[in-house]
């Protein structure tokens, strides 16, 4: 900046008369801003946190919105079937009904081979929730069932959870509700799953271990069998519950209808797709979505409707 000699007029020369130097400083131009005040740019840094904190404390509420009220969809079905459906919460499970509902044709009258799947709501306040599923198999020529599933509470005396029986009427109720067939298959089609069924029996790899949320439990153990014997077509309902369960370490699988795939997040989480499944969204175990043949809705605890 260079020194120029001062303007007589002006402040820069003293009474004498004496030249008086000062230094030529640039002019500012009339849109160049004035360096804020170090207190200013505090308050500017302080509105500038506070509208940070106040944007993320919305995201976040948002985020809690609709995470209650994605939550209040998904149990609005098990709470409509608690209130209204075929669920019984004063049932003793000592004293409830395993009659046969006469679903099962007479072994004595049809000599053919059968292959047929139950569902049935689950006992208590989790019938809200989820079924319970079983196959029940007649090789031809026999004169009965035996039923094949699993139930939890064997696992009591160190046994397996997987339960092949013939002393339990295949039609059975499930401690008081009266069981849905799913699907029946006979002849030659019902042959040749029997024949392969003791080995897909075998292959369930949770025999000795049990959890009815999210699995595995009965209705992983019916899903399994169906992946294993694709002659079934097995399309589980939407609230058997513990269906897609798989370990964390597996991220995709075919249906158990071999018709599609899912994505499956330990059973909490997962989509699934197939020309016979329809489409399903799993969240906590908890299914919508809907189906395709035949056309239906899928909702959490209800099930498919119509049914």
């Amino acid at each position: 900046m260079p020194w120029v000699r001062a303007d007589p007029d002006s402040r820069g020369a003293d009474i004498g008369g004496r030249i008086a130097w000062t230094r030529n400083a640039p002019a500012r131009s009339a849109t160049q801003p004035r360096d804020p005040p170090r207190q200013l740019l505090r308050r500017r840094h302080v509105r500038q946190q506070l509208e940070a904190k106040a944007t993320k404390a919305a995201m976040i509420v948002s985020a809690v919105r609709w995470s209650l009220l994605v939550v209040a969809v998904l149990l609005a079905g098990p709470l409509a079937t608690l209130a209204f459906g075929p669920v019984s919460l004063s049932r003793d499970w000592r004293t409830a009904s395993n009659r046969s509902t006469r679903q099962a044709p007479d072994p004595a009258t049809h000599p053919e081979a059968i292959v047929q799947v139950y569902a049935s709501r689950t006992y208590g306040w989790r019938g809200a929730f989820a079924v319970h599923t079983w196959l029940a198999a007649k090789p031809a020529a026999a004169a009965g069932y035996s039923r094949y599933e699993v139930i939890g509470w064997y696992l009591r005396g160190g046994g397996s959870a997987v339960s092949v029986s013939d002393g339990r009427d295949p039609d059975a109720q499930w401690y008081g509700p009266t069981p849905q067939l799913l699907r029946e298959i006979r002849g030659a089609d019902a042959e040749a799953v029997i024949a392969r069924l003791p080995q897909a029996v075998a292959a369930y790899p949770y025999a000795g271990t049990y959890s009815a949320w999210p699995g595995p439990n009965s209705n992983t153990f019916i899903a399994h069998l169906g992946r294993e014997l694709p002659e079934l077509r097995l399309v589980l309902p939407p609230n058997a519950l513990g269906k897609d369960y798989f370990p964390l370490g597996q991220a995709f699988a075919r249906t158990p209808s071999g018709s599609g795939f899912q994505a499956p997040l330990g059973g909490v989480l997962g989509v699934l797709a197939g020309a016979d499944d329809g489409f399903e969204f799993n969240v906590l175990g908890l299914v919508t979505g809907f189906g395709l043949r035949p056309p239906a809705l899928k909702l959490p605890g209800i099930g498919r409707v119509p049914g």
